[in-house]
């Protein structure tokens, strides 16, 4: 009995490791299969998106505040700027919602495809319909890539107007601002739109005005319009990323249809010339007999 023991080890050891290499094999499989290229373009969109979303409706809110506190003190004035702002910030809603589960979407179309690409002769098979849907994520995917080259260009708007203040402050600091009277260097944010010309007072000069470039407001609503700027910016890149992704995917899968029908033709024609064959060697065997 004694004798048995070593065996039964060394066989149980064995079980062991074919246990762990099959689990080794199976985590590799499933590692072969994720889209990194995908999963990357998810990353980058949801960061670029969560940017923009997040530090665009904080710094819309403190571009309000600071209006209200030094640009204009009627309420009618600004009316129609906090009506915008708040119409804009249920847009960022709305872009965070719907990039959140197209990003989603995508990712799993990637998954789709990897698995078509990666299967080919098994008995997964690509439908027309699969291969419509990717080629409707394309167009999708490019309309949406040009709307956001749009807010990508409406973000830098903003960053522009604080920028100009920003220098502005910092140029009565300059030893050229001791030339002149500091208190006829201003800034009129009435001649961007903002708010109507009769705002009152609609424009800050001197030590006013170098007083609000020192609130938070300001400092942070500058800093954040850049930052949801570089966002939009990483939505539209993460954006191309997916349009490549997508037709090279459409492609394989296109590819991969063709391929299967050329080789379920040859197929058939061999089976239809193994039927030929067959069916004359059973004519021949009946005519010997008769």
């Amino acid at each position: 009995m004694d004798g048995m023991k070593p065996e039964t080890t060394a066989e149980e050891n064995q079980d062991e490791r074919e246990e762990s290499k099959g689990c080794f094999e199976c985590c590799i499989k499933c590692l072969g299969g994720v889209p990194y290229a995908s999963l990357v373009a998810t990353i980058l969109c949801f960061s670029g998106v969560a940017l923009f979303c997040g530090c665009g409706h904080v710094a819309l809110t403190g571009t309000v505040t600071m209006v209200e506190n030094h640009f204009s003190h009627v309420t009618s004035d600004h009316a129609t700027l906090t009506d915008v702002v708040q119409i804009l910030q249920y847009i960022i809603y709305g872009i965070a919602c719907f990039f959140f589960l197209y990003g989603i979407i995508l990712l799993a179309e990637g998954f789709y495809t990897t698995s078509a690409v990666k299967e080919m002769h098994s008995e997964f098979k690509t439908t027309v319909c699969g291969r419509c849907i990717s080629a409707m994520f394309v167009f999708l995917t490019y309309i949406l890539g040009l709307g956001w080259l749009g807010i990508f260009g409406f973000s830098a708007v903003p960053v522009f107007l604080f920028y100009n203040m920003w220098t502005t402050c910092g140029a009565m600091k300059s030893p050229i601002a001791n030339l002149t009277s500091v208190d006829n260097i201003c800034v009129d944010v009435r001649q961007y739109g903002i708010i109507p010309w009769n705002a009152t007072p609609g424009k800050a000069c001197g030590s006013t005005l170098s007083d609000i470039c020192n609130t938070s407001e300001f400092y942070l609503s500058y800093h954040l319009y850049i930052v949801a700027c570089a966002g939009a910016g990483a939505t539209v890149i993460a954006l191309i990323h997916y349009l490549m992704i997508l037709a090279a995917n459409w492609a394989y899968l296109k590819g991969l249809c063709q391929q299967t029908h050329a080789y379920q033709d040859i197929k058939t024609r061999d089976d239809q010339e193994l039927q030929d064959v067959q069916s004359r060697s059973k004519e021949g065997l009946n005519s010997s007999y008769s």
